[in-house]
C-alpha cells in the first residue's frame, strides 16, 4: 500500500516565501499548496484537509494568530506553525496558548524547519501505524479483552471459542502475569452461564483456617466468631462460575471436600450435618506444575485428573514477541486516554527495547511499564529514555562479544531471586522463564552467591 505523502499549506501574502518555502518542503516529501490571501485559504480547508500549516503572522487581511485559532478550530490534528519578521514573546506565548506547534522567525532558519516538518511527518506516520494496529485488533487479534496475533494466541482463542459452550471443569496454566483470569472470564462470556455470577476466589490470600468457611460457608456457632450463618463462595456461584486463582496454593486438609464439590456438587456447610447441591462450573489456574505437585504429593491426584478434563495453556510473553507491538500499542492508547497525555506511538529505539526485554512479569509487566513510561514521557512519544526508566530495573548493555547464554547479564539480581522464587526453586523452570540455558542460571546463581 502506497504511503500518502502530507499535505503542507504555506499562507503568506509574499510570494518569494511562498516559493522558497514550497521548493525546501517538496525535496522533504510534502505535497504543498500555497495561498497569498489567508481569507482564501481559511474558506478551502475543508475541502485542502492539511496535515500541517505554516502561517505568516502580519498579513493585510487577517492576522495570524486569528488564522492559528481558525485553523486549530477546524482541525484539531493539523499542526501550525507561526512565522514572522518581527518576533515578541507575547506573540510567541500567545501562539502556543492557541495551539500552534512552533515559531519561527524570519529569515526562516531552514534546518529548524526541516526538524519541525520532519517531526510533523514522522508524528502521522505513527498515527497511521497505530491505527493500522488498532484496525487488525479490532479483526482479528482480539479475543474477550486478550490481545494477539502469534499462533500460540490464535490457537488458544480457537480453544476458548470450541471449549466454552461445553465444559464443567477447566484448568488453565501459565506463568504469573500471563493473564490466566482473562483465560477465564472469556470461557465463562463466551458459554451458556454469560449471563449468570463469576466468583473468583484468590487461594494464595485466604488464610488456610478460614479457607474451608470460604467456600462452603458455615453455620452460626460453628467456631469461635461465627455468630450468623455465612453462605460459602460455591453457593454464591450456584448456577454460575467459580474461578479458583493460583489453585495449586489450595491446603491439602481442604482439597478432598473441592472434589466432592467438582464431582457431585454438594457442599457442606461448617458445622452443618447438611448437604447442599450446586450447580458450578469451576476454573482453576495455577502457575505451578500441578503433575510434579501431585507426584511429590502436595496435590491430589485425583483432584488434578478432574480440575485438568480440558487444560489451556496461555503461553509467557517472551514465546510470542510479534504481539508485543500489538500490546504495547494497545497499553500507550489506553494510558495516553486515562492520563490524558497527548501520546502517538513509541520510538522505534523504545520498541527494540520492548522486543528484548526478559519479561518475567509477563503481559502485566509490559503494562506497568508502559503505564510508568506515559507518566514519564514529557513528549508526544514514548522514547528509550522513557523506558529504560520505566523498566525495573533498567536493562544494561551486553558485555561485547557475549554468547547468547550470557543474556541473563541484562538481568539484575533480584530479578533473578524473584523468578527463582516464583519458580518455586525450580531452576530449570527459572531458566525457561528467564529464556536462557540452566547452564547459564547456574554461572548467574554462582556469581550471586560467590560460588558457596
Amino acid at each position: 500500500m502506497t504511503e500518502v505523502p502530507p499535505l503542507l499549506l504555506v499562507i503568506d501574502d509574499d510570494p518569494d516565501i511562498l516559493v522558497i518555502v514550497e521548493r525546501f518542503a517538496r525535496q522533504l516529501g510534502f505535497e504543498v499548496e500555497t495561498i497569498l490571501n489567508a481569507v482564501t485559504a481559511l474558506s478551502g480547508l475543508s475541502t485542502l484537509d492539511p496535515d500541517v500549516a505554516i502561517v505568516d503572522l502580519q498579513m493585510p487581511d487577517i492576522h495570524g494568530l486569528d488564522v492559528v485559532k481558525a485553523i486549530r478550530a477546524a482541525d484539531p490534528e493539523c499542526q501550525v506553525i507561526l512565522m514572522t519578521g518581527q518576533p515578541t514573546i507575547d506573540t510567541a506565548i500567545e501562539a502556543v496558548k492557541l495551539g500552534a506547534l512552533d515559531y519561527l522567525q524570519k529569515p526562516l532558519d531552514f534546518d529548524r524547519l526541516k526538524s519541525l516538518l520532519t517531526g510533523v511527518a514522522e508524528g502521522m506516520r505513527r498515527r497511521a501505524r497505530l491505527l493500522a494496529i488498532e484496525a487488525d485488533i479490532a479483526v482479528d487479534f482480539k479475543c474477550e479483552g486478550m490481545i494477539g496475533r502469534s499462533a500460540g494466541m490464535q490457537q488458544l482463542f480457537d480453544s476458548l471459542r470450541r471449549f466454552a459452550p461445553h465444559v464443567r471443569t477447566v484448568l488453565v496454566t501459565g506463568e504469573t502475569g500471563t493473564g490466566k483470569e482473562l483465560v477465564a472470564k472469556a470461557l465463562h462470556n463466551l458459554g451458556p452461564r454469560r449471563t449468570k455470577r463469576f466468583v473468583t476466589v484468590n487461594c494464595s490470600a485466604v488464610v488456610e483456617t478460614l479457607f474451608e468457611s470460604e467456600l462452603f460457608g458455615h453455620v452460626r456457632g460453628a467456631f469461635t466468631g461465627a455468630v450468623e450463618n455465612k453462605v460459602g463462595l460455591f453457593e454464591h456461584a450456584d448456577g454460575g462460575t467459580l474461578f479458583l486463582d493460583e489453585a495449586g496454593e489450595l491446603p491439602l486438609s481442604l482439597q478432598a471436600k473441592l472434589l466432592r464439590a467438582v464431582e457431585n456438587g454438594e457442599v457442606q456447610r461448617v458445622g452443618s450435618l447438611e448437604t447442599r447441591r450446586v450447580d458450578v462450573h469451576v476454573i482453576a489456574a495455577t502457575n505451578r506444575d500441578l503433575r510434579a505437585e501431585a507426584a511429590a504429593g502436595r496435590f491430589r491426584t485425583d483432584l488434578f485428573y478432574r480440575l485438568s478434563i480440558i487444560e489451556i495453556h496461555v503461553p509467557a510473553l517472551r514465546e510470542r514477541r510479534e504481539d508485543i507491538p500489538y500490546l504495547s500499542a494497545h497499553f500507550t492508547k489506553e494510558c495516553a486516554q486515562r492520563f490524558k497525555r497527548p501520546i502517538t506511538g513509541i520510538s522505534p529505539a523504545a520498541e527494540r527495547l520492548l522486543h528484548d526485554a526478559a519479561w518475567p512479569g509477563n503481559v502485566r509487566e509490559l503494562r506497568n511499564v508502559i503505564e510508568r513510561a506515559c507518566i514519564l514521557s514529557e513528549a508526544g512519544i514514548i522514547t528509550e529514555r522513557e523506558l529504560s526508566s520505566a523498566l525495573s530495573p533498567p536493562p544494561a548493555a551486553p558485555a561485547a562479544g557475549a554468547a547468547p547464554d550470557d543474556r541473563l547479564s541484562t538481568l539484575e539480581q533480584h530479578q533473578v531471586e524473584r523468578v527463582l522464587e516464583d519458580a518455586g526453586g525450580n531452576k530449570s523452570e527459572a531458566a525457561r522463564r528467564l529464556g536462557i540455558s540452566r547452564r547459564a542460571l547456574y554461572r548467574r546463581i554462582d556469581e550471586m552467591t560467590g560460588g558457596k
